[in-house]
């Protein structure tokens, strides 16, 4: 019943959170089509949006967000914390299963991005242990941590920042990056069906 209410709370707060995150990323940049001019100008406000801060993965990589991280690929984002009991195991479980679905799509052209609500405690030791633990240590899923001031502010650009951790919003965001083109995935959709979305996102790609 404990966590039933937790998970009941926790939803309507990744309902208010994700009606704000959808006006943030509004603004975002929109497609350009096929003109090269316009394409580089949009992948410069691309980067200037998402910004292009540092992070480190599980594995003690630097990386940028927008250029090594997002750009020109499928992503689907979400938010953990290592120190949480249920929800974030939970859900990385049921990626766990989308993963096993796409196969050889994941890593070319889809990706996974974990990104910590938490990094002051989430070191990169504890993110390469969570990941192991939830076998979500694969190839074309990475998870990420920083300096708290970079990873405040990227989720904040994500639409998706809240000062109360326990709180923290289950919602997933997957996107075209390079299509200009997100969707908001709620915890409660099925691993079939978030798999459905990323193909969408992918034949966009290819289309």
């Amino acid at each position: 019943m404990r966590l039933l209410l937790k998970l009941i709370v926790i939803t309507f707060t990744t309902f208010l959170v994700g009606t704000w995150g959808a006006w943030v990323l509004a603004e975002a940049p929109e497609s350009t089509g096929a003109n090269p001019v316009a394409a580089a100008k949009h992948d410069d406000e691309s980067r200037k949006y998402f910004t292009d801060m540092e992070l480190v993965t599980q594995d003690g990589e630097k990386v940028r967000f927008y250029t090594d991280v997002l750009k020109d690929k499928v992503v689907l984002i979400n938010f953990v914390f290592t120190n949480c009991e249920d929800t974030c195991p939970m859900l990385t479980h049921k990626l766990t299963l989308v993963r096993d679905m796409l196969g050889d799509e994941l890593g070319n052209p889809i990706y996974f991005v974990s990104l910590s609500i938490d990094p002051d405690r989430d070191t990169v030791q504890a993110l390469k242990k969570f990941s192991e633990r939830l076998e979500a240590d694969h190839d074309g899923w990475v998870f990420l941590t920083g300096k708290p001031e970079y990873v405040k502010h990227i989720i904040q650009k994500l639409g998706q920042y809240t000062d109360d951790i326990e709180a923290h919003t289950t919602l997933m965001l997957a996107g075209n990056v390079k299509k200009r083109h997100w969707m908001k995935i709620p915890p409660t959709v099925p691993p079939r069906g978030i798999v459905q979305k990323l193909r969408l996102l992918m034949e966009e790609e290819q289309g």
